[in-house]
């Protein structure tokens, strides 16, 4: 079938990489357009990967025309953003209230915000993986809740369990995207509001327990001040999000990876990330978070964007143990 391309896989989506088939993008119509140039073409799916929660995410789609689709609630309201990669840069289209939120922060979403010369590779994988990779790019949405609820859902969970929590939560208490007719199934995720008010029996049907719920409800709570941490520092923000109970180091830096653009927010916590580094850096599979803050201290500043790096080398230790126990409450 003309125009079909690779799903992504497992790697690919913890690494923040999506396959984004070569094309120019059609343009739906009846919406608002703006162009950037970024003096030449962007990675859609290097910069934007991140941003999808799992092969099914409602609020995240790709077309086989080369267009990356995103369905998102902006502070003006719900907005559908179409982008497609220009020789020298990209051209988006956007629908609904949050139309013109969208278009002014697509600058920042395909990654003008960030500085990729400020990064030195110290190894040789790091150096290799860095200039295979010339549009890697760190993608700033300037929207917290947006990435801090999905990164709740996978506190401590399997992926695909933590996927299947989203997309049911969305599609259930979110609304449908804004836009064309004929444009992808894509949703926009609730308000603040409506996720404050999900019931239990929502929570427990999605395979959500009882922690991770309480945690997204006290967020939500609080929304308006979290969205402040998108100004903010790195340090800052990060004590802004933890001031909320459930939220801790791992969850924080997850958010503001995609929110803030956060080039320096290691993820500390993670279950498979410090083995990861260790084994692709030194041959340690079973580093912890010491060694592998130790190993990115060199990176001082750009220590997300070396792990990044890290991950898409694909330099991972081979499995010796069972994949971890899915227990999935919304089953029970």
């Amino acid at each position: 079938m003309a125009g079909r391309f690779d799903p992504p896989t497992r790697t690919d989506l913890r690494a923040g990489r999506t396959p984004v088939p070569a094309g120019g993008g059609v343009r739906g119509g009846g919406g608002l357009r703006r162009g950037w140039s970024a003096g030449g073409g962007v990675e859609l799916g290097l910069v934007l990967g991140p941003l999808r929660r799992g092969p099914g995410d409602p609020t995240f789609r790709v077309t086989p025309d080369g267009s990356v689709w995103r369905g998102t609630r902006t502070p003006l309201g719900p907005a559908t953003l179409r982008v497609s990669r220009t020789p020298d840069g990209a051209e988006a289209e956007a629908w609904g209230p949050g139309a013109e939120w969208v278009l002014d922060g697509l600058p920042a979403l395909l990654g003008a915000d960030d500085d990729p010369a400020a990064f030195v590779p110290r190894h040789r994988l790091v150096h290799a993986s860095h200039r295979s990779r010339p549009g890697l790019r760190l993608t700033r949405t300037g929207l917290v809740l947006e990435s801090l609820i999905p990164t709740v859902l996978e506190q401590k969970v399997t992926s695909d369990e933590a996927y299947r929590a989203w997309r049911r939560l969305v599609r259930r208490h979110g609304e449908p995207a804004p836009g064309p007719a004929g444009r992808p199934d894509l949703y926009v995720m609730p308000s603040a509001r409506a996720w404050a008010l999900i019931p239990s029996w929502d929570w427990h049907r999605a395979g959500v327990d009882m922690k991770r719920s309480a945690t997204i409800v006290r967020a939500a709570r609080v929304a308006a001040r979290l969205e402040e941490a998108a100004a903010m520092e790195l340090p800052q923000a990060a004590a802004r999000l933890e001031a909320v109970p459930g939220i801790g180091p791992w969850t924080s830096a997850e958010t503001l990876q995609r929110s803030n653009g956060a080039a320096d927010a290691v993820t500390t916590g993670d279950l498979h990330l410090p083995g990861i580094i260790g084994y692709a850096l030194t041959g340690n599979r079973d580093a912890d978070d010491a060694e592998m803050l130790e190993l990115l201290a060199p990176y001082a500043g750009q220590r997300h964007r070396a792990a990044r790096l890290i991950l898409l080398a694909g330099h991972t230790p081979p499995r010796r143990a069972p994949r971890m126990y899915r227990n999935d409450i919304g089953l029970i």
